[in-house]
């Protein structure tokens, strides 16, 4: 009988173990964010990805592996769409989602007196990937936003069926009724949530580019430095403001950035996800100043831009925060992740008032009982009535309760094949003069796509 571990056995194993090894460090190095042999680097990882995407395939039964979502297991045994109240509302849903079976994302206004979906928008976004001149900034976008990859995040509607989007560090842009694009802003990267404020500019996430002193000081890489931007109705940047900088600058914030915090492999040690602008003056905040949601040092900062001064430091019983908005000339809520490492099943809304400086939960018991959890994102909003709309984004579900906690209806974004995708920060619209106007504009234009 011949011997198995020859020469050439031996061979065959050493180089394999040498080239295991040598395939490995490729693969660290990229994750490691290395910047040298791209090509070699995106052959490991093609190779790499092979078993993940076939099982995959198999899984959901596709061989199309670069849509956002492949599918949303958690309510799949639910309807579409349930009402268990009557609630005949003057309201608009704008409701910004996946759609698997059309491969895209869409914007659909839904008229809440019958729930029917009175207009849908929908971008050409290879068209205007091609109307983006910053190339060194979204050298990849064809790819990394992709038609297939994009969403719209936290839609703003005008009174003309005009609206103010972006993907996520994607460009900011603007299209009209009929979803022809009317201006692109590719300066930033621009992420999270959005927020008119008195003066009618938009203040939205996005990234120092170039980076602050205090992060170009140390050099750091794969580092988003986050920073609060102004833009104008006509898509011009008015202000730039490092959050790193306001902190460090207020003293909440060590000098020499010595924390670490890693978001899908880069460092984001404050993870700004809502910008919030007073509206009006009141005892307790100004008209412009801004809360800020600040999800991975879970704190709520109320910063005063024309003196850049941080008036009020929040901390509490809140962790992975997402969303905050004003709700009364005292109290603001809380979009609470509750990722505390124990306890942390449900999401919660929490309403802190300024007066009292306490803290209280609002339907907490009605949130764990739906087995509500938006884990790392979500939205909420406190209708004029005192109506609750929840948004659990990444299981594809929003719930709206009355003034007593009860639920009205559900909404989960099937797709016409039942599959269930994402929500991208959904709102409702109940300025009656506003729906007035986007109504007729919807009726009154007729557009060609």
């Amino acid at each position: 009988m011949k011997k198995f571990f020859t020469y050439p056995v031996f061979a065959v194993l050493f180089l394999s173990l040498i080239g295991s090894i040598g395939f490995g460090a490729i693969v660290k190095y990229h994750y490691d964010g290395g910047k040298k042999f791209k090509f070699l680097q995106k052959t490991a990882i093609i190779i790499s990805s092979v078993p993940m995407n076939f099982r995959n395939m198999v899984k959901h039964k596709t061989t199309v592996l670069d849509k956002l979502n492949l599918a949303l297991p958690k309510h799949r045994n639910k309807k579409r769409y349930e009402k268990f109240i009557e609630d005949e509302r003057n309201g608009l849903l704008v409701s910004s989602r996946y759609d698997y079976s059309l491969s895209r994302s869409v914007v659909d206004i839904i008229d809440l007196k019958n729930f029917k979906t009175i207009h849908t928008y929908k971008l050409d976004i290879e068209k205007m990937h091609d109307q983006v001149s910053n190339k060194k900034l979204y050298s990849n976008i064809n790819i990394d936003q992709s038609p297939s990859r994009f969403r719209y995040f936290n839609p703003t509607i005008f009174e003309d069926g005009s609206l103010i989007s972006h993907n996520y560090q994607g460009p900011l842009f603007k299209i009209d009724i009929c979803s022809k694009l009317k201006w692109i802003n590719d300066k930033k990267k621009f992420h999270h949530m959005q927020s008119k404020d008195h003066e009618g500019n938009i203040w939205v996430g996005t990234y120092m580019s170039p980076q602050s002193k205090y992060v170009k000081k140390y050099s750091l890489k794969n580092y988003n430095e986050d920073a609060i931007t102004k833009i104008n109705p006509n898509g011009k940047i008015k202000y730039v403001k490092s959050v790193n900088e306001l902190l460090i600058e207020n003293n909440l914030m060590p000098k020499n950035l010595a924390f670490n915090s890693k978001h899908y492999g880069i460092d984001n040690p404050v993870h700004l996800n809502d910008i919030e602008p007073a509206l009006n003056n009141t005892d307790y905040w100004m008209q412009g100043d801004l809360f800020l949601s600040l999800r991975d040092i879970s704190a709520i900062v109320h910063y005063r831009p024309r003196t850049n001064k941080v008036i009020n430091y929040i901390i509490g019983p809140f962790a992975k925060q997402h969303d905050v908005d004003i709700i009364s000339d005292k109290e603001i809520t809380i979009f609470n992740n509750n990722q505390f490492y124990v306890n942390n099943q449900y999401s919660e809304i929490l309403i802190y008032n300024f007066e009292t400086k306490k803290f209280k939960k609002l339907f907490n018991s009605q949130l764990k009982k739906e087995n509500f959890k938006a884990h790392a994102n979500g939205v909420a909003q406190i209708l004029k009535d005192k109506s609750l709309l929840v948004e659990e984004s990444v299981h594809g579900r929003i719930i709206l309760f009355n003034k007593e906690g009860q639920k009205i209806w559900e909404y989960i974004n099937k797709d016409k094949n039942g599959v269930i995708s994402y929500f991208s920060f959904s709102l409702i619209l109940e300025d009656e003069l506003l729906i007035k106007k986007l109504k007729s504009s919807i009726k009154n234009t007729k557009c060609l796509n």
